[in-house]
């Protein structure tokens, strides 16, 4: 008994929990084998397409929605009326808080097809496509094309995704460059041999999303890669070599732009790279939120794909062999990367729902292949529930959305707002915040705008003309405002800009609305002509 204990072969436990988590990836929760490469099923690829497409495209032209959307549509229209690629501004100033990709490609739009809101949120909307094909076609070659087109179906059904990313803000672009980013050093690193033509492309793309939103797209790259290469086999570290080559191609790309701004714009640099970058992750200054608050925005935002988690946490902790062996490297690096994204922002204090769209495409991924290689792929209740979801987003989308941006518009009463503010020689005032949807739509840039600590300098400006027009932008804005107005000028006009009824609505369902939507048109509460008197 002794002698047979003596030659039986022990297996050496790690000495350190650092050592034990590779152990603990590559045995218990990873340790399948790499799945097999599948090709493209056009008709799946068909379906992907039409479906994005009939969500995406059909009504992009409603009012635009204060103050991110009249914001990115303002600011490429003010660079192109002014020739200028390289400073962007806003309401004659320099707008130093964000890089220019975004910018450029309003700018094409605006050449194409000319100025409209429509026509700024083609943008994002290209970008959301693209990516769920991305995410078809990468897919593909990691999980097998079934997996694929679970993954990115959920991906275009889910409202955090789609829903938001459609809209004019900066995350839709970002999301397509992290997503082709991590994808294509993923494929660099798949295989026998290290292969430079996806790494270069990956590399590119990382250029493009620091052109979008600065070091985040770098931020989103590499930890996922080196965890990988901790984590699971030691052949797919990624070089000291590589990444050399990786930041030289992603500062070609970026810096001449970074480097002419701060040379046009000197403060750029502190501004940006400092205060919108390292200031505001570590001691935000807006969009404060709980470090729960990316929990419901998940769970709300990736519906009809939430509705799987349950038995997907189940299938990832499943110690049966069937069940683990299913379970290999590529799942593993698509829970990485969706879950790095989560994780950054949760640590960030500046939060906003947009903020994790670059995780969707991976956590989508994941869930796609979990109802692939289960009974979840031949269930009634999954097609019937991506029906369902379909439509309601369609619904949303195509009618909701619309009537809710032009219920609540600034622009709500065109006639009246430029029969006041359309002339360029009557100055406007923005007080407390600026309203560049009525700037867009009139086709001004020399709005003025104030803080509510600004009250002295306002009070100068309308002193300095004989009329001047204020928008005021909080609901309390104007009353209290009448306190403070300077000698020797009257008020002779105002406006509320109150919501109206909703036509055909009981009045229960009217005030259920109006608490949901507010008092006022969101970003423009009162309007207010102030003369002074020769």
């Amino acid at each position: 008994m002794h002698a047979q204990e003596a030659d039986t072969p022990t297996t050496a436990w790690p000495r350190s929990i650092a050592a034990c988590l590779p152990e603990l990836w590559n045995r218990v929760l990873f340790p399948g084998r790499c799945a097999e490469p599948g090709g493209i099923r056009w008709r799946s690829l068909f379906l992907l397409v039409i479906v994005a497409a009939a969500l995406l495209y059909p009504s992009l032209a409603f009012p635009l929605l204060e103050p991110d959307e009249s914001r990115y549509a303002e600011i490429p229209r003010e660079m192109l009326a002014r020739g200028d690629w390289i400073v962007p501004y806003l309401q004659g100033e320099p707008y130093l808080d964000k890089p220019p990709l975004l910018y450029w490609l309003v700018m094409l739009s605006y050449q194409v097809f000319g100025v409209a809101d429509w026509a700024a949120r083609l943008v994002p909307a290209l970008a959301i496509h693209a990516t769920v094909l991305l995410a078809y076609l990468f897919g593909k070659r990691s999980f097998g094309e079934r997996a694929a087109f679970w993954g990115a179906l959920l991906l275009a059904l889910a409202p955090g995704f789609t829903s938001m990313g459609r809209l004019l803000v900066l995350d839709g672009l970002l999301a397509f460059c992290v997503t082709l980013s991590i994808f294509a050093a993923f494929e660099a690193l798949r295989g026998h041999r290290f292969r430079w033509s996806w790494w270069l492309l990956s590399a590119a793309a990382c250029g493009g999303g620091i052109l979008t939103k600065g070091p985040i797209a770098l931020l989103l790259l590499a930890p996922p890669l080196w965890l990988f290469g901790v984590l699971g086999d030691r052949s797919r570290r990624v070089g000291w070599g590589a990444w050399l080559v990786l930041g030289t191609i992603v500062v070609a790309l970026a810096l001449p732009w970074y480097v002419n701004v701060c040379l046009r714009v000197p403060e750029f640099a502190k501004h940006f790279l400092w205060e919108h970058n390292v200031v505001r992750f570590l001691t935000p200054f807006d969009h404060q939120q709980p470090v729960w608050f990316y929990g419901p925005v998940l769970l709300l935002g990736l519906l009809p794909g939430s509705l799987l988690l349950p038995p997907f946490l189940r299938f990832l902790s499943s110690g049966q062999h069937d069940v683990s062996d299913r379970r290999g490297p590529e799942l593993g690096f698509a829970m990485l990367a969706g879950g790095w994204c989560l994780i950054f922002f949760t640590l960030s204090g500046s939060k906003l729902p947009t903020y994790i769209l670059p995780a969707f495409p991976f956590l989508c991924l994941a869930l796609g292949y979990f109802i692939a290689c289960s009974r979840w792929d031949v269930s009634r209740w999954t097609r019937g529930i991506a029906v369902t979801s379909f439509v309601l987003m369609c619904v949303g989308h195509h009618l909701l959305v619309p009537w809710y941006a032009k219920y609540r518009s600034p622009m709500g009463r065109p006639e009246e707002v430029a029969r006041l503010c359309a002339d360029p020689n009557t100055p406007v005032i923005c007080y407390p915040r600026e309203c560049n949807s009525v700037a867009f739509y009139l086709g001004r840039a020399d709005f003025k705008s104030f803080r509510s600590k600004q009250v002295d300098p306002m009070r100068a400006a309308l002193l300095a003309e004989p009329r001047t027009v204020v928008l005021f932008t909080h609901r309390h804005s104007l009353r209290a405002f009448q306190q403070f107005l300077p000698p020797n000028t009257r008020l002779t006009y105002e406006a509320h800009f109150g919501l109206g009824d909703i036509p055909g609505a009981p009045s229960w369902l009217a005030d259920k609305i109006g608490w949901f939507a507010g008092e006022t048109a969101h970003g423009l509460c009162d309007m207010a002509v102030i003369d002074r008197p020769n």
